[in-house]
């Protein structure tokens, strides 16, 4: 069979690279290789993400760019995929109209089959199918659980990935067995509210499930996204105490800290209860680390509520967050609410947030300076110091990750004389911490690496 390139452009959330990922497998008999370069490549996909708008117009300027590609050699196929694919359907072809294929959230599983009459027919295709069931999910591109039955007034999820359905425990292990088999030894469980998994399907709880996960043979590390607060259960929070491959991390997003703005946003808990499962959470585990969400500028969103949110970071003191600007989304509520924010006072808000946030962040950093962390190595760094040291092999920089997700950086050299790495990808490796930056930490490894048959491999996977 001809070699095909393709080349997968992914905007959004870690749902979102693990559809990429699947959209790679599920081409793969078609002749397809994935490639880095848009000029080589056969097939260009932009797998998109409806949740902000700036992410959605981040994709249509990659499709704007692709329109010259497309002149110079038109039997390149270009596809979108994703959320906004699953919003806007056929409206992409009037306003893009050299797309070839526009696909859903729900129909992975038949890209084979579309591409294949694209490649065969040169026609145009869309297809923004929602199943009602969770079938394809079991076996081609579910992760955890998918979908959302919230409802937040600002939120997309539940109109361009449907309602909240579970994947069978059995399906979950079996694949997260073949990614161990693999060398695949930290995986991240996914889903939109990892919290109430199983629930409407009878199955068993999202700590149950971990527990089960954590048993496996061969696994590293556990983690998990996302969470909502109003699910997390004591039986939850107990899991970061007993589970011994679950990193001490969570990111619980509160998106305000005022109980006002929160019951506009439809979150179902108030200010008062997260700080209670807050405090709960470092009773029963008190190295968690703790990440959120928050929105800057929703609609109505006082000064005085603004403060409130200010409060409330200062209070749980985060190890990080994301922020960004509220932006109307279709279909969403929170998009005909009155009183909308300025662009001006709602970029200033999240300056002011951002801001705070950098020096507690660089405060907790700190706090970690002449500690030892077990680092899981993911790779090389980006930055490469390019120097040598007398009778060894290049200085190598390296990058890994705590288990509270603390982004770690060392250098090591390699030995020329054994030509082995000092150290892999998959590698744990003790590193003492010397120097705290705002987003990393720099140390030194101490000790020898481990490359025990439960933690060498390749460095993780979102299942």
């Amino acid at each position: 069979m001809q070699t095909k390139y393709l080349y997968i452009n992914t905007i959004g959330c870690q749902m979102n690279v693990y559809d990429s990922e699947k959209i790679a497998v599920v081409l793969q008999p078609l002749g397809y290789e994935l490639t880095p370069s848009v000029d080589t490549a056969d097939l260009i996909i932009v797998n998109t993400c409806a949740i902000r708008g700036k992410a959605e117009q981040k994709a249509f300027s990659f499709l704007g760019r692709m329109a010259k590609l497309k002149r110079k050699r038109p039997g390149l196929i270009i596809g979108m995929g994703g959320c906004v694919a699953q919003q806007e359907g056929r409206k992409i072809l009037e306003r893009m109209p050299f797309v070839d294929l526009v696909f859903g959230t729900h129909v992975i599983s038949r890209l084979p089959e579309m591409v294949t009459r694209i490649e065969q027919k040169r026609c145009h295709l869309v297809d923004k199918t929602v199943y009602p069931g969770i079938n394809e999910y079991d076996s081609i591109t579910g992760a955890g659980s998918n979908g959302c039955d919230n409802y937040c007034t600002y939120c997309v999820v539940p109109y361009v990935r449907g309602r909240e359905t579970s994947r069978q425990p059995e399906f979950i292990l079996s694949e997260i067995l073949e990614l161990i088999g693999t060398g695949v030894r930290d995986v991240t469980l996914l889903g939109q509210n990892v919290n109430s998994y199983g629930q409407k399907e009878g199955l068993c709880s999202f700590a149950g499930l971990l527990e089960k996960v954590n048993a496996l043979k061969g696994l590293g590390r556990l983690r998990f996204t996302t969470s909502h607060p109003k699910d997390l259960s004591e039986d939850l929070m107990l899991a970061f105490r007993d589970l011994d491959k679950l990193c001490r991390h969570i990111h619980l997003p509160v998106q305000s800290g005022a109980n006002t703005v929160l019951k506009r946003m439809n979150r179902k808990y108030t200010r008062e209860t997260y700080l209670e499962k807050i405090e709960k959470l470092r009773q029963i585990c008190p190295e968690i680390a703790i990440t959120s969400d928050f929105i800057a500028g929703f609609p109505g969103e006082t000064e005085a509520e603004f403060l409130e949110t200010l409060d409330l970071i200062k209070t749980v003191e985060y190890d990080s967050l994301f922020a960004f600007v509220y932006s109307d989304r279709p279909n969403a509520p929170a998009a005909h609410f009155g009183d909308k924010i300025s662009e001006t006072e709602k970029k200033a808000r999240l300056q002011v947030l951002l801001d705070l946030q950098e020096e507690l962040t660089h405060k907790k950093n700190r706090s970690m300076v002449g500690s030892i962390q077990a680092v899981l190595v993911e790779g090389l760094s980006r930055k490469q110091p390019g120097h040598m040291e007398s009778g060894k092999g290049p200085i190598v920089q390296w990058s890994g990750r705590t288990e509270g997700n603390k982004i770690v950086n060392f250098n090591c050299a390699d030995d020329r004389e054994t030509a082995v790495p000092a150290v892999e990808a998959g590698y744990l490796v003790d590193v003492k911490i010397k120097r705290a930056l705002s987003h990393s930490l720099w140390g030194e490894p101490v000790g020898a690496k481990t490359e025990t048959a439960d933690l060498k491999g390749d460095k993780s996977y979102a299942a």
